[in-house]
Formats: C-alpha cells, structure tokens, sequence
C-alpha cells in the first residue's frame, strides 16, 4: 500500500488484513520501488499523488521489472488521466474518495484474474515459434526474448490466443479481462490492446496477430504451430 497519507493505509490495510492479506506500508515512491526489491508481493495498491515521485513514475518503473498487478488510487476524474494510466501499465482505478470495502473487492477480482490456469496447455507458439505464451509460468516472448506484460494484458492475450480466429466483442473482453463489475467504458480494452500490439507485434500498426474487426470487436489471427 503506498501512500503519504497515513490514515488512508491504515484504513486500507487494516481492511486487507480483516480478509486476510499480509500487508506492506510505504509513504513514498522510492521508499516503495524498494521495498519490491525486498519483499515478495501479489499487488501495489498505489496512490498517484506521492511527496517524491508521480503514481504514474513509479508504476512506470514497476513495469520495467515486472507485470505485478497495480491498482491505482486517484482524484483524478477526467477520461485521459485513466486512460493514460492504463497506457503506463496500472490494471484497474479506485477514484477518491473511496470505500475500503470497495477496494477489498478490487483487490481480490484483480488476484482472480493473475492466477494460472492449469487447464491451459503449457506452450502455444505463433507465428513459427516468433510468439510464444508459457500459460504455467505466465510468460511470453517475442523472438525469444521476454515480453513484460501487465496482468490484464497478459489475460487479453491468452483469451484471444485460445480462441484463433473468433470475434471477441469489446463488451466479452471486458467481462473476460477486466471482470463482469467493471464500471469503464469500451476505451479501456481498445487501450490494453493498443499496449499489447505495441509488444508483441513485428509492425504494430500493421498487427498481425491480434486484428480489428471493423464494427464488432478483435480477433486473434495467428494460426498455432504444433
């Protein structure tokens, strides 16, 4: 939980705790990045407004070394501030003022959707083995190198690759990706899936495999290789 507000992370976390969470307090930004170096963390509960460094700066710096789900605490209302953090790697918003129980709730959807799904397959290769999705480890990579995705980018591209060639609509990938208690509007997955094309595509605005259908939704056109 990063925060400078005191009484904010005693709320939150004492809240958590009640659930059952192990909770971790940080006042600052650099205080934080280095308590992630530390500790073993499920989630960063993250306030943008912090004394050293932006929200937004330290989820950047997050995702430099992870795809640890971020949720994200704001005053901020406006459509481009949520937009812009969606585009830097936070999973979900929780706008001020807010209710603990609310946030509770955000927390465990946001765990749900990161957990494995053993039922996968281990390995699904696109592309001659340019793309490839490890599901039991959570990892991916182009080209053989690693690709860091978010949490929720990750669940998009594994609900799409598991389904070659079906439409999603954008209202099915909400319900998919974000949860069926998702309050945003359909900008959110068109965002998560700019981000994703800007990763795993060779020419992102040419995507090859994750492709728009005009009118309806995505589709994911890499055939799998065996």
């Amino acid at each position: 939980m990063v925060d400078d507000e005191a009484k904010i992370r005693d709320v939150v976390t004492s809240y958590l705790q009640k659930d059952g969470y192990r909770t971790l307090e940080s006042a600052s930004g650099s205080e934080a990045l280095d308590m992630l170096e530390r500790e073993a963390v499920d989630l960063v509960i993250l306030d943008l407004m912090l004394p050293d460094m932006s929200g937004e700066e330290v989820c950047r710096r997050i995702r430099q070394r992870s795809s640890l789900p971020v949720l994200m605490l704001t005053a901020k209302v406006s459509e481009n501030d949520r937009v812009t953090g969606l585009s830097i790697g936070a999973d979900d918003y929780v706008l001020k003022p807010f209710s603990p129980r609310e946030v509770a709730a955000r927390v465990r959807a946001i765990l749900r959707r990161t957990q494995d799904d053993a039922l996968l397959a281990d390995r699904m290769a696109f592309g001659g083995g340019e793309l490839v999705i490890l599901t039991l480890k959570r990892e991916v990579y182009k080209d053989g190198d690693p690709v860091a995705l978010t949490p929720n980018e990750y669940k998009l591209l594994l609900t799409l690759a598991r389904h070659p060639e079906r439409c999603f609509t954008r209202d099915e990938l909400i319900e998919k990706v974000l949860g069926f208690d998702f309050e945003g509007d359909e900008r959110t997955i068109d965002q998560h899936v700019k981000n994703l094309r800007q990763k795993i595509e060779p020419v992102p605005k040419e995507p090859r495999y994750i492709v728009t259908v005009y009118g309806a939704g995505y589709r994911f056109a890499g055939g799998a290789w065996p």
